[in-house]
């Protein structure tokens, strides 16, 4: 997150300077150009997005008790604040909210980076290579000694992690008082420079600058044979995906149910993997952060608040947020409703997202036995859900009798067009399609 939104910086810094040195004279005038309802309107439309719905509420309220934190330390409330105790109550305040979100945003962060080192120390397969050079890549292209440039940044970003954590016990540990001023300086320096020089290593590094390489053909040949067994496990596209049952339909796979009732986080992330989002272990990670984390975090920094109110105050908003951390279920039900083109539902004034958010709020349990059934009845293949073989078995005539020959004769010409795909592949052929799988009608019961 951190290292896009640097990137996008420098892009419209770039442009930016490209303009002035073009016209220098006409800044006002270029300022009197930009479209203000365009701007607004992008900017609602970046908003929908629930991660940066989230990001804009996380920075709002670091900006808010970071400004009351430095009015407070330069005196700019002693009008409003005469008394030295009442100044130390916000200082403190406002100091333990910051430290807890921004090692909130640290804890949410450090599960994918941990995967990311793992990516990283076993460097073998294709697939994971893709995904390291989509995140820290420009374009996601492929850059000379792109493993060295890559572990530096990893690294760089796992000590703004540990710093925070250090900065998060000194905060919690030790009264204002009693805090080490050193401990608390070097801490820190280091959150803030470690994510800081990433991101410009980052910039400009071979990561961030562009190359033209040839394409890899090893690696386009083990994707080809990847795909080609992905496709020998599906039997046909279903134009029309439908979710495997309702909401409440808990009775239709009841070791489903009970399994996402007792082990929430771990079947959430299993069914997120095999359908293509991600690793298993760090949704996993990430989920029951976000759940347990806050309640935690802020309870532990209202311990070292002498405000009673303002103890209970961050002791419940904790609660709340760990009852908003099933908002992670909900944002990647959205995605898994928009990849797969699944049905939404409308019953809150007819936006889906709002509806998967009640649902993931009022009946999360409910809500993933759902996903867990719809993704067992289908097959998926590139982004798209296809019905497994044995359930797409028909009847060729309509009294329901199958014929034996015309199976053999069908089985037939589905092992040649298999052969001939594999034949294809080997010769390099770009275009990939699966094949046709015999449509068999089972006796009608």
């Amino acid at each position: 997150m951190g290292l896009n939104a640097i990137r996008f910086c420098k892009r419209m810094t770039e442009e930016r300077d490209e303009e002035v040195s073009r016209s220098p004279n006409n800044f006002r005038a270029k300022i009197k150009e930009i479209k203000w309802a365009s701007l607004a309107k992008t900017g609602k439309q970046w908003l929908r997005n629930p991660l940066n719905m989230a990001l804009f509420l996380w920075i709002l309220v670091v900006a808010v008790s970071g400004a009351i934190l430095f009015m407070v330390m330069t005196g700019m409330l002693n009008a409003l604040l005469p008394n030295k105790s009442q100044r130390d109550v916000w200082f403190e305040v406002n100091n333990q909210i910051l430290n807890a979100l921004f090692t909130l945003m640290c804890l949410y962060q450090h599960p994918k980076r941990f995967y990311h080192l793992v990516l990283l120390s076993r460097w073998k397969q294709p697939d994971d290579v893709t995904a390291l050079r989509k995140v820290y890549c420009e374009k996601g292209t492929q850059k000379p000694n792109e493993w060295t440039h890559m572990m530096v940044v990893v690294l760089l970003l796992h000590l703004n992690c540990f710093a925070q954590y250090a900065l998060c016990g000194l905060n919690l540990g030790f009264r204002r008082s009693e805090r080490p001023p050193v401990g608390v300086a070097i801490c820190v320096s280091v959150a803030i420079a470690a994510p800081a020089a990433a991101g410009l290593y980052t910039i400009l590094s071979p990561l961030g600058k562009e190359y033209d390489h040839p394409p890899q053909g090893d690696e386009e040949n083990q994707v080809k044979l990847s795909l080609e067994r992905r496709y020998s496990f599906a039997s046909r596209d279903d134009d029309s995906p439908e979710w495997r049952g309702g909401v409440l339909d808990i009775w239709e796979d009841l070791t489903v149910s009970y399994l996402s009732l007792l082990c929430t986080f771990c079947v959430f992330g299993w069914n997120m993997e095999r359908i293509g989002f991600g690793n298993m272990y760090v949704h996993i990670a990430t989920f029951i952060l976000f759940c347990l984390a806050p309640f935690f975090i802020f309870n532990l920094a209202a311990i070292n608040i002498d405000n009673e109110m303002v103890r209970e105050g961050l002791g419940y908003a904790g609660i709340v947020l760990c009852l908003f951390g099933l908002l992670y279920g909900w944002f990647w039900r959205i995605q898994m409703r928009k990849r797969f083109r699944l049905p939404s539902y409308n019953f809150c004034c007819g936006r889906p997202a709002v509806a998967d958010c009640t649902l993931w709020l009022f009946c999360c349990w409910c809500s993933l036995a759902q996903e867990v059934r719809t993704a067992s009845f289908y097959e998926i293949v590139e982004d798209r859900l296809c019905k497994r073989r044995e359930e797409v078995i028909k009847v060729d005539d309509e009294d329901g009798v199958m014929d034996p020959s015309c199976l053999g004769e069908k089985m037939k010409t589905t092992t040649m067009a298999s052969s001939s795909l594999r034949q294809s592949t080997l010769k390099g052929d770009e275009a990939l399609s699966p094949p046709s799988p015999p449509f068999i009608h089972r006796e009608a019961t």
